[in-house]
């Protein structure tokens, strides 16, 4: 296939949050709960998740499996920071996921960059 006739093989979504309370970056539960609800939201069907900690009052890292790619965090309580990774394909909608996620943690300020994956090779580089 000639790459100016590719598709997008989906969105890739990559948000630093800053300025979250700490409270709300300890708990795995309480975090996969909150994508696996983001990814509902967002129309993409879950396959797995797993989430762990680094102990009591640590960070979090975490990850929903999902038909249509993933959704990822991993979380700094000691910097009020979480960084969260959503790549969706198909008819899912990864921005639902992530205002989901934004309105759950209420982060101070945040950075989102917007990849569209399988873009053709627009930017690629050779491999080695």
């Amino acid at each position: 296939m000639n790459p100016e006739q590719h598709q997008s093989s989906g969105i890739h979504l990559i948000a630093d949050l800053h300025g979250i309370a700490p409270d709300q970056l300890t708990d795995p539960a309480a975090l996969e709960n909150l994508l696996r609800r983001s990814a509902v939201a967002a129309g993409a069907s879950i396959i797995y998740s797993h989430f762990h900690t680094f102990g009591t009052g640590q960070g979090v890292t975490g990850v929903v499996l999902l038909a249509e790619s993933h959704i990822s965090i991993h979380t700094w309580p000691e910097c009020g920071f979480a960084a969260a990774d959503i790549f969706m394909c198909g008819g899912a909608q990864p921005e639902r996921a992530l205002e989901m996620i934004v309105s759950a943690l209420r982060p101070a300020s945040s950075g989102i960059r917007t990849i569209e994956r399988g873009d053709g090779g627009k930017d690629r580089r050779p491999v080695g």
